[in-house]
């Protein structure tokens, strides 16, 4: 199939060339066979870009929590600018969709949108837009200004279409070309379109094959999850088309809190030939001959836009058939000035050739970063692509002047030694292992991140929020993810940012319940609190079921992680008492552990606030806590794994219970989507279960469990990504364990070890060798760290400042005394606190 071959990509493309004289021929392979291209297993492999392949991850069910959602386009790692397709769906798709869609479209007269605005399944494109976020949970985000290159005339109003049954084209995977830095389609309307872009602009070639009636349509306010405002006018003379689109809605059908405006983006598309005519639209109404058009799609009563809404611009192009019009797009969220400087500044006279080719650089230039060994195709296909989807976000957000709107809507510029701004945060995922990868390649952009995120709470009344999007807080999700990240980001040697002053910020949010902290706005989903009920955790230490959280038990897990990262953060700033403190806090989870939950086992539980325990408690209900069940959830304690073991009866009933989470009582694997009685480890609060092994001594259940979980979730198909990959925070797992290594400490750089699947591997100071690692060579037989030969199934942060080498000796049967002994496990935080 196309998505599994390269080769038959670049192929299509140079027949589509040569079909449609004008587009630039993508580079050829050589004759050589795929696996002739890799060198010998004893060298890293080059031209690593060659091994991306963007469609893996594309398709699942409509039902968007069973699919990847990434986003195939044109971008640059960290790229403001992400040019890519946002599809449209038919009818036949709709009705053979899992009934999220026909409910929607149903009952609020809106045809969904896939996350990131494409999904593998789908027929149709409607337009090329300027934004877009990869991996996203929620059905939709950004996706701002959708350009579609069209070949019929305009008889109705684009806002009264739908399902974009009339203003789409249909297309075929056989002509479509995605690789970093690029992408093309061609389109069952005769245009074909190449796109590709810098940071902040993108370039787009769409070549007519009937010229005719050739048209652009800029659907100015058909942003993926609806705009509470657009504008767009044509210059004819200039041959531009400029406007903006003010937008937000961020999960916004799941509450009324994100159904409103929080940034605008701006834009100035350049075309390199004649502009006709030109027409508008506004809601049911078109006017030919008209040069603008104002008004958004609104976000109805629900968090749906309403059908019929809605603004855009259409302009008549003077071409002959076959011939190719250009289009430069600058964008900005601070102004249209801005947005025509960084147009100029990063293009320039630049041909598509040379911006797709920096493009391309740029990618193997960050892909490079990680070297590793193997003569397996697939599997470096899988492993290169996890690492492409890692470095999506966050997304630069300043301009090149370094202006930037703030969460306070104004305008800002970055100062010191921080060079840019971030958006794009979500936070609940990526501080798992996503931000740690990002730094462990670039300290400094770990530090921009981090600055970023301190400069958003300065300009939020101290708040740091939990899911950024752009130039607004959304609240989305639960805990507090800030808190862990800049730990995270110091530990992993990112302190080129104002460090005191974030501790200090943080310090005073942990410590000091504010009005949001006391408030139920915006929750279950959007609380606004950085630390939810921050009044009960004082008092009661843990987070009740009547409190203001997305559930008080999850609520309770997730903020004790963040207690024990700023605690380490504390120690490292030398404020000891703060960091007693907070190490202490961090076992609040006791608090909330009842060994009588069930009949015959312990589980993590809702309390109520006269610490009573939350009755009809239901372990393998997957609703009961966030995303997740207390089977899943009762795992996720990072930082005190041997106190957990005690807590539930010793490491010998930790591992017997691991046992039974993981697999069925007929010995069958159960990692993904099953009863929530067993694991799930595609979503987040799963993912560090595999680990936790490493607490009981028998390490070689982790070595054993994680290389079953990338085998069998992970694959080189469009369905290859196991659930939604979450701005990269799921493809960061894949990342990390495919070089046997875990960042499990919030806080902290240690790594807890597995087996790697490459044969060498280098990121940042580590080389990893493992010579025998192919097929069923799954277990650690012996290991050496800098020459020296340890059992420890862990390593200590030295790596951050210094070279260290990991010299593994793979086995196919398991050496039970590699980490067997107390000695030779991962650390383990236990304070004494208990009710």
């Amino acid at each position: 199939m196309i998505h599994n071959k390269k080769v038959k990509h670049l192929a299509v493309l140079s027949l589509s060339c040569a079909v449609l004289v004008g587009c630039e021929k993508a580079p050829t392979k050589s004759s050589q066979s795929a696996k002739e291209q890799v060198k010998t297993e004893a060298n890293y492999v080059s031209e690593v870009v060659s091994y991306v392949d963007p469609l893996i991850g594309t398709k699942g069910p409509f039902n968007h929590r069973q699919a990847g959602n990434v986003t195939p386009g044109a971008l640059v790692p960290f790229g403001m600018f992400n040019f890519g397709p946002e599809h449209a769906y038919t009818q036949d798709l709709l009705a053979e969709s899992e009934g999220i869609s026909k409910k929607i479209l149903e009952e609020h007269k809106r045809v969904p949108v896939s996350p990131g605005g494409y999904n593998y399944q789908a027929s149709r494109v409607k337009g090329f837009s300027f934004t877009r976020l990869s991996g996203t949970g929620c059905l939709g985000a950004s996706g701002d200004i959708p350009v579609m290159p069209f070949t019929k005339d305009v008889t109705f109003s684009p806002a009264t279409d739908p399902i974009n049954g009339y203003y789409s084209a249909g297309f075929s995977h056989d002509n479509e070309t995605a690789i970093p830095g690029y992408y093309q389609v061609g389109l069952d309307n005769g245009v074909n379109v190449e796109l590709a872009a810098t940071t902040r602009t993108g370039i787009a070639n769409f070549r007519f094959e009937q010229a005719a009636n050739a048209k652009l349509l800029f659907r100015t306010s058909y942003s993926q999850l609806g705009s509470g405002d657009a504008y767009a006018k044509v210059d004819r003379e200039k041959r531009e088309v400029t406007g903006y689109v003010t937008s937000g809605n961020f999960c916004g059908y799941l509450g009324e809190y994100n159904q409103r405006d929080y940034y605008t983006l701006h834009f100035v598309a350049k075309l390199d030939k004649t502009i006709t005519g030109s027409g508008a639209w506004k809601d049911n109404k078109i006017v030919k001959d008209k040069d603008s058009s104002k008004g958004g799609m609104g976000y109805g009563d629900n968090g749906w836009p309403d059908i019929g809404q809605g603004s855009g611009v259409w302009v008549n192009l003077d071409l002959k058939d076959g011939e190719t019009v250009q289009m430069r797009v600058g964008i900005s969220y601070v102004s249209l000035e801005n947005a025509r400087e960084n147009l100029k500044i990063e293009q320039s006279e630049h041909s598509f050739a040379d911006v797709r080719k920096q493009s391309q650089q740029t990618w193997e230039e960050e892909l490079s970063k990680v070297k590793v060994a193997s003569s397996d195709i697939s599997q470096l296909r899988v492993f290169y692509t996890a690492l492409y989807h890692s470095l999506f976000h966050p997304n630069v957000f300043s301009d090149v002047n370094g202006q930037y709107t703030g969460f306070d809507q104004k305008v800002h510029t970055v100062s010191g030694t921080q060079k840019m701004q971030y958006a794009n945060f979500s936070g609940w995922d990526v501080y798992r292992s996503q931000l740690q990868l990002v730094t462990l390649l670039d300290k400094k952009r770990g530090s921009d991140i981090a600055q970023s995120l301190f400069n958003q709470a300065n300009q939020f009344n101290g708040i740091w929020d939990r899911w950024t999007h752009n130039a607004g807080p959304t609240g989305v999700m639960s805990g507090d993810p800030s808190t862990i990240a800049i730990a995270n980001f110091v530990a992993f040697g990112a302190n080129d940012f104002d460090v005191s002053g974030a501790y200090t910020s943080l310090h005073k949010a942990a410590t000091q319940p504010t009005e949001f902290d006391l408030s139920n706005i915006g929750c279950p989903v959007f609380c606004r609190g950085q630390k939810p009920s921050l009044d009960e955790w004082k008092n009661l230490g843990y987070i009740s079921d009547q409190s203001n959280s997305w559930e008080g038990a999850s609520e309770t897990l997730e903020q004790a992680s963040s207690y024990f990262s700023l605690s380490q953060l504390a120690e490292r700033l030398g404020k000891t008492e703060d960091a007693a403190r907070f190490v202490d806090e961090a076992g609040y989870w006791r608090n909330i552990y009842n060994p009588a939950a069930t009949d015959s086992l312990g589980y993590i539980q809702g309390r109520n606030d006269d610490l009573t325990w939350k009755e009809n408690f239901d372990p393998f209900s997957g609703h009961l806590f966030v995303e997740g069940s207390p089977a899943q959830y009762l795992w996720m304690i990072p930082h005190d794994g041997a106190g957990l073991a005690k807590t539930i009866g010793g490491e010998e009933a930790m591992s017997q219970r691991l046992d039974s989470h993981f697999r069925k009582s007929d010995g069958s694997w159960v990692l993904y989507r099953d009863s929530a009685e067993f694991s799930d480890v595609s979503n987040q609060p799963s993912i560090l279960s595999p680990w936790m092994y490493l607490h009981t001594g028998d390490a070689y259940k982790t070595q054993q469990t994680v290389r079953e979980t990338m085998k069998q979730l992970w694959l080189d198909a469009p369905d290859g990504i196991p659930g939604q990959d979450d701005l990269g925070q799921m493809s960061s797992w894949y990342v990390f364990s495919s070089l046997g290594l875990y960042p499990k400490y919030p806080g902290r750089a240690d790594l807890v070890l597995s087996s790697p699947q490459f044969s060498k591997a280098q990121i940042g100071n580590l080389t990893i060798n493992a010579p025998s690692a192919s097929g069923d060579h799954i277990y650690i037989n012996s290991l050496e760290v800098n020459g020296t030969k340890t059992l420890n199934s862990w390593i200590d942060e030295s790596y951050i400042n210094k070279p260290v080498t990991l010299d593994f000796t793979l086995s196919t049967e398991p050496n039970k005394a590699f980490g067997k002994a107390v000695e030779n496990r991962p650390p383990s935080y236990e304070p004494a606190t208990r009710l």
